[in-house]
């Protein structure tokens, strides 16, 4: 992808909302952070170490 155009649309990047084209597409990109449409890897979750956790977390 060129360095000037958006990364979710590819049209040409402004400058007011750069990297992205538009306000759209930057708030797309949001949503996609805080609805975990993007995701990064990182190593398995023991699922009993899981639930202690979480029964710890709801003890407080």
């Amino acid at each position: 992808m060129n360095r000037n155009t958006c990364p979710l649309c590819a049209k040409p990047s402004s400058a007011a909302h750069a990297p992205f084209c538009s306000r759209g597409c930057k708030d797309r990109d949001l949503l996609q952070w805080l609805g975990e449409g993007y995701r990064i890897p990182g190593e398995p979750v023991d699922p009993e170490a899981q639930s202690r956790l979480d029964s710890a977390d709801s003890r407080d």
